[in-house]
């Protein structure tokens, strides 16, 4: 028996209906954990090489890990995977709530779909009784109101995860929508559904999880709760949730402001988390046995609308109040409702949103190529665009391709401050003086995103990346000097093992990076759960290995992959911040290779980014290493 695990792989081909159920081997278990190692092996495996991400021969991907839906705090963690329509490369995103539980208590460790069903439809999982179920009646509708309208037909106690018109109309930074206010966001995952006829999926599970040590997991449960409780943070944390970093990364001078033309937006008052509880906010909400609850429930009103909404986190404010330079908490809030209503990646939208607006300012696109006047700082431009993307109607059909695809498309020059890397837009830090979290979104295995590795306060202070130490410490107090580029690879690296291996365990990191409620706390969960004596180091090492694999599924699924997908846009290496406190920095090429030659040695792959024979052998991937040879060698 595999403890800590429901022990079942559920298979479901779309085409001809089948359903596969298949044990989960202790061997996947062993080597991949679950969540993202479970996400990453599935895809490598199942995936056909060349594979198209827009057919139905993808494959989606939905997985939980051992700690996930057990009693300890905020195991209510999913994991989705596929072949990125943004990238098309390997592919994640993770998100909480309650749908990860759900499906382990349903008697599921993973979903994954194959095919594509004949009409659009969703999938009504209860235990062992599993349907494909026709949608029409959801059809065109919001992700928001698609959830509603399911638990008033199903149940309350149904956990839904749903797509918007977005995911439907194919937009590549579609995504999945969960609690009304969760989502799936990066990568187009939402895409890959909606490509498969899969408008939600609706999950209902009574069953137990088996525990190795049941009163020892109970006791260890509310011993963590009580340390989490008795942190210096804890009360500092909650009220504000994500929005409470806003104010310090816009005084260290790394807050994106008018599409990164900048890395300070004077207006941040008006946006942050202070902004948030004043004007927004009506209550806290948590995922599933969270005893930190970053999610803000609030009402917004705007000329352009108002709604009940969770949020803005932290990204939304920095891409659309920065990015955008939206002035207000209430005009955040309203874009971020919006996105998540259509089914779109709010980091992404919000990053087309103001790359057009800055090709409109640089007349390289028209008012009668948009359809209308659009400018920063505008609740109405914004708005405009986002309903445009998610309907690929006029302009939206180029802005839905995302801000890689659609300046290639563009040209005149756009290209240069399309801000994203390997084709998926950047998230809410500017890092033209931050050489090591620029690193770690160079390297990112499915691009720019923070979620891999956090080392912004290794930029700023040191080794310190108490977030909590940093915000209290304020800011810079004026210009900052020139960062050194050198000895940057080992923090990131670190970063990328520990923060992805709690998505690989199917638990929040946040209580261990916010709080510093400490590692050897979830050593001893996974133990007295699984009944497996792994050190923190162990796990760190599985860890490593499922980053080798997701860097070899690049390798494998694009053609010339290499250094060249690694390297940030123009606009980092040739335009110097023009204000704030970051005036004068950026980081030239040159310095961008000296990043990029530390961190590949310091991984063992080679001077174009490929992992070698010797350190995927070394990290238990020798199947794959022939393959990667011949595409070094190819």
């Amino acid at each position: 028996m595999l403890y800590g695990y429901a022990g079942t792989l559920l298979r479901i081909d779309l085409n001809s209906r089948h359903v596969d159920k298949s044990p989960l081997s202790k061997k996947m278990a062993d080597k991949f954990i679950g969540g993202r190692g479970f996400v990453a092996k599935i895809l490598y495996d199942e995936i056909p090489p060349g594979t198209d991400p827009y057919s139905e021969d993808n494959i989606f991907v939905a997985a939980t890990g051992p700690l996930t839906g057990h009693y300890l705090p905020a195991s209510g963690k999913t994991h989705f995977g596929a072949k990125s329509p943004a990238t098309g490369g390997y592919a994640d995103s993770n998100m909480g709530g309650h749908f990860g539980p759900a499906l382990k208590y349903a008697g599921y460790d993973a979903l994954v779909l194959k095919g594509k069903a004949k009409e659009l439809s969703y999938l009504f999982i209860e235990d062992d009784t599993i349907e494909i179920r026709s949608a029409a009646a959801y059809q065109g509708k919001g992700a928001i109101e698609t959830e509603a309208r399911l638990k008033k037909d199903l149940g309350d106690d149904f956990q839904i995860i749903t797509i918007g018109p977005a995911g439907e109309n194919g937009v590549r930074f579609s995504c999945i929508s969960h609690d009304f206010g969760r989502q799936a966001g990066r990568t187009g995952i939402g895409l890959v559904m909606g490509n498969k006829n899969i408008k939600a999926i609706a999950v209902k599970g009574t069953n137990a999880i088996p525990v190795f040590d049941i009163e020892g997991a109970y006791a260890k449960g509310r011993e963590s709760y009580k340390i989490i409780f008795q942190k210096p943070g804890f009360k500092g944390w909650t009220p504000e949730g994500t929005a409470g970093i806003t104010d310090w990364v816009n005084e260290v001078g790394a807050f994106p402001t008018r599409n990164f033309q900048t890395s300070f937006a004077g207006h941040y008052k008006k946006i942050n988390g202070k902004a948030l509880i004043d004007n927004l906010k009506i209550t806290d909400k948590g995922c599933f046995l969270c005893p930190t609850p970053c999610g803000k429930y609030g009402h917004t009103r705007t000329r352009s609308g108002a709604a009940y909404v969770e949020g803005p986190e932290y990204e939304s404010i920095a891409l659309f109040g920065g990015s955008c330079m939206l002035s207000t908490i209430e005009d955040v809030a309203y874009a971020n409702y919006l996105c998540d209503e259509l089914g779109l990646d709010t980091i992404s939208a919000a990053s087309v949103a103001a790359w057009t607006i800055e090709c409109f300012e640089k007349g390289l696109l028209t008012r009668e190529e948009i359809g209308r006047e659009v400018k920063f700082g505008d609740l109405a431009s914004v708005v405009y665009l986002i309903e445009r993307m998610s309907s690929r109607k006029g302009i939206g059909d180029l802005l839905a391709e995302g801000v890689k695809v659609a300046s290639q498309k563009l040209g005149k020059g756009s290209e240069a401050f399309a801000i994203h890397v390997k084709g998926l837009e950047w998230t809410g830090y500017e890092c033209r003086n931050a050489p090591a979290m620029m690193l770690a979104y160079l390297t990112a295995d499915i691009g720019a995103h923070h979620n891999r590795a956090w080392v912004l306060g290794y930029d700023v202070v040191g080794e310190s990346t108490d977030v909590h130490a940093l915000i209290e410490s304020g800011g810079s107090g004026g210009k900052l000097p020139k960062a050194t580029v050198t000895g940057k690879a080992g923090p990131v690296i670190d970063s990328q093992h520990t923060r992805p291996l709690f998505d690989a365990l199917g638990i929040c990191r946040l209580q261990m990076m916010e709080l510093g409620f400490e590692v050897k706390h979830y050593q001893a969960l996974y133990q007295v759960i699984t009944g497996i004596n792994k050190t923190w180091s162990d796990m760190i090492d599985i860890s490593e290995r499922i980053w080798h694999l997701t860097r070899s599924f690049n390798v494998r699924e694009i053609k010339d992959f290499g250094r060249d997908y690694d390297y940030p846009p123009v606009r980092f290496m040739e335009e110097p911040v023009p204000s704030g406190p970051n005036e004068g920095h950026c980081l030239t090429r040159a310095e961008v290779d000296v990043l990029l030659d530390e961190y590949y040695t310091a991984r063992g792959w080679d001077q174009n980014g490929i992992p070698t024979k010797e350190t995927l052998k070394r990290v238990g991937l020798e199947e794959i290493a022939a393959a990667m040879e011949a595409k070094r060698n190819f």
